[in-house]
């Protein structure tokens, strides 16, 4: 099925996005804003004051299909609040316009065997910090290692180590860092544009991508190269010669997104889109489009780490 991306950064289908989203009932249990400070709602970008873990799941419509794709943005740690409503706008239209059920939630207690078992993919969606509990992130790992397929966008690399007094990382939890991300982040760039090399214009997920794509971004680093890693396939790069990476260097050979296996379960992720205003770009659509339908399409079958 191809996708119209013109008709999807259209201001009209993201309205109805809009009236989707808000037709969803609210998460349960605290969504992990944080109160008083900022990164909450209606603040600048910045921490969450006073993370929260969540204890009741969300309750799901009634007439949600099975098979769909569960749309998650829950944030312990840094929040751009306007990235995320424009972020999750942008996925809400990519399902709405290609017929996928979806549902959007920032509540953690969503990750659990029921509800999960409802859906094929799970974006993480410019999460951060620790956001599951111990129960929960069990919950999460067994979904992955059986089968399910995830898609991760900038933020939900994971935090740096060290992400400050009272705030929780995502470093925490080893396994979301090393097997199911597959790299640490450590430092960004100042947004600034830089010229991406497409690897491999062979993939599902890149199809439609040009090449060469010149655009502006905050560009991540991660401590090692997941190029390294039995398994993993390098998808983008950016060239370090055409912009200034500073200290957020990974010299000649520096990847944003990936795809691999987890167990049965198959992996992508791209540290694309820090902006609100990124997720109006047709390729950024593109791309992520891409991915959700790849992850579909890859849910429940062999996942070998050669093919």
């Amino acid at each position: 099925m191809n996708i119209n991306v013109k008709l999807l950064v259209a201001p009209a289908l993201l309205a109805a996005a809009a009236v989707t989203l808000a037709q969803q009932p609210p998460a349960s249990g605290g969504e992990g804003r944080g109160s008083g400070g900022r990164g909450g709602r209606g603040g600048g970008p910045g921490f969450v004051s006073a993370p929260t873990f969540d204890k009741e799941p969300p309750a799901l419509p009634a007439d949600l299909k099975p098979g769909g794709v569960l749309i998650f943005s829950k944030t312990n740690g840094f929040r751009d609040d306007a990235a995320i409503q424009a972020s999750n706008a942008a996925l809400a239209a990519i399902a709405h316009e290609r017929a996928w059920p979806f549902f959007i939630t920032e509540n953690g207690a969503v990750m659990n065997k029921e509800q999960l078992g409802k859906f094929k993919v799970v974006v993480w969606n410019n999460t951060s910090g620790d956001t599951l509990t111990e129960d929960q992130r069990a919950a999460f790992k067994s979904w992955m290692e059986n089968g399910g397929s995830f898609v991760g966008t900038h933020g939900s690399g994971g935090d740096p180590v060290f992400s400050g007094a009272g705030r929780t990382s995502a470093a925490d939890w080893k396994w979301y860092v090393d097997t199911l991300i597959g790299a640490q982040f450590v430092v960004h760039s100042s947004i600034q544009p830089g010229d991406i090399h497409v690897q491999d214009l062979k993939n599902p997920i890149t199809k439609g991508l040009p090449a060469l794509w010149h655009r502006a971004e905050e560009w991540y680093s991660f401590a090692d190269n997941p190029r390294g890693k039995p398994g993993y396939h390098i998808l983008l790069t950016v060239d370090e010669q055409t912009y200034n990476p500073g200290r957020a260097t990974m010299g000649a050979d520096h990847p944003l997104a990936w795809w691999h296996c987890v167990e049965k379960g198959h992996v992508f992720y791209s540290a694309l889109g820090h902006g609100a205003s990124m997720y109006s770009e047709e390729l950024i659509i593109r791309l992520y489009s891409n991915a959700i339908a790849w992850g579909l399409a890859e849910n429940g079958r062999s996942c070998a780490a050669g093919k």
